[in-house]
């Protein structure tokens, strides 16, 4: 198997480099696709259709096409921005396109228990569920956390049971539902100055002092995968479940509202 990412493939020769080193039968993954570039895109289009690469000499009147076959192969792609990716590259994976759902927590714990493995760690199951809980369903934050509970434990010469995992992610700032300092700020704003919403994204953003786009792509989607918040066509609002999270009372929403 072959893996690359969108970003990594700059020019033209770069993509034909890959392709043509390829062997029959093998995988390439092109990870974030949807960050290449469109005129390097199109040299996969016969590639993907007819098993040929397409290769232009020259420039001008002179400029002359050289088509080269390739071995057979299988192309595999991942983006968390499909919309980003053009119609005509869409519509030439035959295979099918597939929507991946977030890890559960006990697949997290048990990608958790191999990376203590790796890495010499030794943790019980009930810690290793502990850092799972927190990791947002995501392997590389998870793996992240470990290491910093290890970091912790060492530092403080403390076998690294669930307490002291506790106190590590307190002091990373990460609480029960893995939410970090900047998750609450969001939803202690939108409660405390805008009566838990609707308010629009740029007022948040100025009010955090943060991009818009870092609030949108960053933290948004996880404190509304958990339901704490809502995107409205007038803007974010806050859930009763929001409120509660960050320990505000949800009658004060239903107080502005009457006011």
């Amino acid at each position: 198997m072959r893996s690359t990412s969108g970003p990594a493939i700059e020019r033209v020769g770069d993509l034909a480099s890959i392709l043509t080193n390829l062997s029959p039968g093998d995988v390439l993954f092109i990870d974030e696709i949807h960050r290449l570039n469109r005129t390097i895109e199109e040299v996969l289009y016969p590639a993907m259709e007819s098993g040929v690469l397409d290769i232009v000499i020259g420039k001008g009147p002179s400029a002359r096409t050289v088509q080269l076959d390739l071995p057979p192969f299988t192309l595999i792609a991942a983006t968390t921005r499909i919309s980003m990716l053009s119609a005509p590259l869409r519509s030439r994976f035959s295979g099918g396109t597939f929507r991946l759902n977030y890890y559960i927590e006990s697949e997290i714990a048990e990608i958790l228990k191999r990376s203590a493995h790796i890495l010499g760690i030794e943790i019980d199951d009930v810690s290793l569920k502990e850092v799972a809980s927190r990791s947002r369903a995501t392997p590389r934050t998870a793996n992240y956390l470990l290491k910093r509970a290890r970091d912790f434990a060492a530092v403080n010469e403390e076998p690294l049971h669930v307490k002291t995992v506790k106190k590590a992610l307190a002091l990373l700032e990460i609480d029960e539902g893995g939410l970090n300092q900047t998750d609450r700020d969001i939803l202690n704003i939108v409660i405390e100055k805008f009566g838990g919403g609707p308010v629009g994204l740029k007022t948040i953003a100025a009010s955090l002092s943060e991009e818009e786009d870092t609030i949108e792509e960053v933290h948004e989607p996880y404190l509304m995968q958990l339901g704490l918040l809502e995107r409205t066509p007038r803007g974010r609002t806050v859930t009763k479940k929001g409120y509660e999270h960050v320990g505000a009372d949800p009658s004060i929403r239903i107080r502005n509202y009457a006011v």
